[in-house]
């Protein structure tokens, strides 16, 4: 290779290193004040009536802003590993800020690295709950397909 070409391939990649290390991180939304129990109690209907009008059998799972247990509800016949699943779901989207789809959208784009975050969880269904574009908790939903457990998360939501 040509010590031309060899220097504008070094030259290249420091410049690409030089904004990897200076690009600035994503701002994540502060913390509001935690959901009450009320709220915690209108989402999860929100999310179960969802869930009914599409006969999906989910856990919903409701967390303050350090992922602390609000409220559950477990609709009849919902798989038993769905119980933990929606309040780890919930834990991580309210910790993290994010959407659980986030980690799964980064394992995908850039490999499992993200799986070693404690309570990370790469399943979509915990979704944060933002109040005046702070984070008061988050609900998580399991027992269908992500994307459904998602769908009735977003519903709880809505619901408040």
């Amino acid at each position: 290779m040509s010590t031309p070409k060899r220097m504008l391939q070094i030259l290249s990649a420091s410049t690409l290193a030089m904004f990897a290390v200076t690009a600035p991180a994503q701002q994540r939304p502060g913390y509001g004040t935690p959901v009450t129990i009320d709220q915690a109690k209108k989402m999860a209907a929100g999310a179960v009536a969802e869930c009914q009008s599409n006969k999906w059998n989910v856990a919903v799972a409701v967390v303050d802003t350090h992922g602390g247990l609000v409220y559950f509800e477990r609709m009849e016949d919902t798989q038993t590993a769905s119980l933990d699943i929606a309040i780890m779901k919930a834990k991580a989207a309210a910790t993290y800020r994010r959407p659980t789809r986030a980690f799964a959208d980064a394992i995908a784009k850039s490999g499992p690295a993200v799986m070693t975050l404690p309570g990370a969880i790469a399943s979509p269904g915990g979704v944060p709950i933002f109040v005046g574009g702070k984070v008061i908790g988050a609900i998580g939903a399991s027992g269908v397909t992500g994307d459904q457990d998602e769908q009735c998360s977003k519903a709880g939501i809505a619901a408040m």
